[in-house]
């Protein structure tokens, strides 16, 4: 099921989130997390997304604004590292609570209730009007930078909030693509430098093959559909297409708050 699901979701969603700037992680982690450990899950996803950035970079990386990738990048970086590093110690904490339901037992873990907290609240920015067009103002872009680093580093969301601050920097949409591309892969870079020491470096060899198999599979549909959003730019629009991660987003969000995945 998972080697249907997941090429499906990286390829659709990859499609359509080249030019928005955000949406890949923010839907392929949830969509790996129904399959695999949770912090397995968000390796996975800054996997899959790194490398799809790095083809993003080759197919838009030469307008992306120099200046505004330092001044936004560095921070991001920092917050990466801060990010990941709080999800591993969240990992190894025991359950804070549990219950029983349809005689399953299921239990409260900080981590799945701190990364379903996240979700519901990425999901809102997707599905109340009002939050669609939220920008903030460009002196606070480094911040933005700390800030959206920070939770691309402890949840694999980082996206919505990098496009909210980097809209405000006056760039042509040539620019604000390339750029946003260009900072996505220093954070994704950043976080899986602490990921691989945390899991990759101590856990490799409890990861069975097929999942190796299945990040190179949802690596390459990612590709696909991002080669297809550079064919369709002009011809797509995501309104709908985000009512739908984000009610997807929401039930997943709830889901793990309560410890159901």
């Amino acid at each position: 099921m998972q080697f249907i699901l997941l090429p499906l979701v990286a390829i659709s969603v990859s499609c359509l989130t080249l030019f928005s700037g955000f949406g890949l992680g923010t839907l392929l982690m949830p969509a790996f997390a129904l399959f695999f450990p949770l912090h397995i899950a968000i390796a996975a996803t800054a996997v899959v997304h790194l490398l799809n950035n790095l083809f993003k970079i080759f197919l838009v990386g030469r307008d992306a604004h120099l200046k505004t990738v330092f001044r936004f990048g560095i921070p991001a970086a920092i917050g990466a590292l801060i990010g990941s590093y709080i999800l591993f110690l969240l990992y190894d904490m025991t359950p804070i609570a549990g219950y029983i339901l349809f005689k399953h037992l299921f239990l409260l873990y900080p981590i799945k209730l701190a990364i379903g907290i996240l979700i519901v609240i990425f999901a809102l920015f997707e599905l109340i009007p009002k939050f669609e067009n939220i920008q903030f103002d460009r002196k606070y872009i480094s911040f933005g930078g700390l800030l959206s680093g920070f939770f691309g580093g402890i949840s694999g969301m980082q996206g919505a909030l990098r496009s909210a601050f980097l809209t405000r920097s006056d760039m042509p949409k040539e620019a604000f693509i390339g750029t946003n591309v260009v900072c996505a892969v220093i954070v994704d870079m950043s976080r899986l430098m602490v990921y691989g020491t945390a899991i990759f470096s101590v856990n490799y060899g409890q990861i069975p093959p097929a999942t190796r198999h299945l990040v190179l599979i949802t690596t390459l549909a990612a590709f696909i559909g991002a080669f297809i959003g550079k064919r369709l730019m002009k011809k797509v629009t995501i309104t709908t297409v985000q009512r739908i991660v984000g009610t997807t987003l929401l039930l997943c969000g709830l889901a793990m708050s309560v410890g159901l995945i």
